[in-house]
């Protein structure tokens, strides 16, 4: 199986991009920057981004005897969206958990590969430390934007990532060379600050790590930047030029629910655990919690009664 059957599987299999990179050593400049937004307490809450350095510097250590990282992507922009005055969820989670959808599918592609070559593969979704974006950029996916987001040229930021690590030897593809319009509307757009002057993202002010990863009470100005955000934010690709033309997508697992939907703030506040576990089978969200979804639409009903509190003052003036 060469690299042209590798994508015509991954095709097949309802992945809208696949690329392929030489296993080796993340380059140093990269490293360092890592390095930096790590020694600089940009991880915030996450803690576990610190972990596994060395792996995460070299993926041969995942997998012994890897010659080729094979990165796939899945578009997951919705066709159909929450109403605006809803309490909102990022786009990721409107369908089933991505680690799901696209782990099913790489051991697959896996599968295909070793009952063709006898080689060995790993599949990785979130679950190892690697630098999926990294990757995806060496192996011509795509480039990283402003918003620190892989941009596919002409299709945009909202696609899950995916890598098949394996032991089979690929020819590779020209890295992608591609790079933002520094237009800086992501750093504008984003409520809450996180994006500044083309640098990293800071973790600890971003909505999306807040609201998903943090736990315990949130600090004390997110009711001011909240909005209605109860998990995750999409501003800083919602603005993005490069989704100008982003398209729904076609994926059965990755449609909403009626129920997701429909969520109101009330049903939120007044969910009890089982309605929680039956709203959310199989949904990112679970990762919160329902004590740390009810903690986020807390925030938003504080941030919505001063918003209101702040406008009668401004008109009794």
């Amino acid at each position: 199986m060469n690299s042209e059957g590798i994508k015509r599987v991954a095709r097949d299999l309802g992945f809208d991009a696949c690329g392929i990179a030489r296993v080796s050593s993340i380059d140093s400049e990269a490293a360092q920057r890592y390095a930096t937004w790590l020694h600089d307490g940009k991880n915030g809450c996450m803690q576990w981004a610190a972990n596994h350095q060395d792996i995460r510097n070299n993926p041969e250590l995942l997998l012994e005897g890897a010659r080729s990282v094979i990165v796939v992507a899945m578009n997951y922009y919705p066709q159909v969206f929450q109403p605006q005055e809803a309490p909102q969820l990022a786009y990721y989670a409107y369908g089933r958990d991505y680690h799901e959808v696209i782990k099913q599918r790489l051991w697959k592609l896996g599968e295909a590969i070793e009952q063709e070559t006898g080689c060995k593969s790993r599949a990785c979704v979130d679950s190892a430390p690697l630098r999926e974006r990294y990757w995806a950029q060496q192996a011509g996916v795509g480039f990283i934007g402003l918003n620190n987001q892989l941009i596919i040229p002409g299709r945009g930021s909202f696609f899950f990532l995916g890598v098949l690590i394996t032991t089979l030897e690929l020819e590779p593809d020209e890295p992608c060379l591609d790079h933002c319009l520094e237009c800086h509307a992501c750093e504008q757009a984003c409520p809450s600050g996180a994006l500044r002057c083309g640098q990293t993202v800071d973790a600890r002010r971003c909505l999306s790590c807040l609201t998903i990863e943090h736990r315990g009470e949130l600090p004390e100005w997110v009711a001011g930047v909240i909005g209605n955000r109860v998990y995750g934010c999409d501003e800083c690709q919602k603005c993005c030029p490069h989704n100008r033309h982003a398209t729904g997508n076609v994926t059965p697992e990755l449609q909403p629910r009626r129920e997701l939907l429909e969520l109101t703030l009330d049903g939120i506040l007044q969910m009890t655990q089982e309605q929680f576990s039956r709203i959310f089978a199989h949904s990112a969200v679970k990762r919160v919690k329902l004590a740390g979804l009810q903690r986020n639409a807390r925030q938003v009903l504080q941030s919505t009664s001063c918003q209101t509190s702040t406008a009668q003052n401004r008109e009794t003036k």
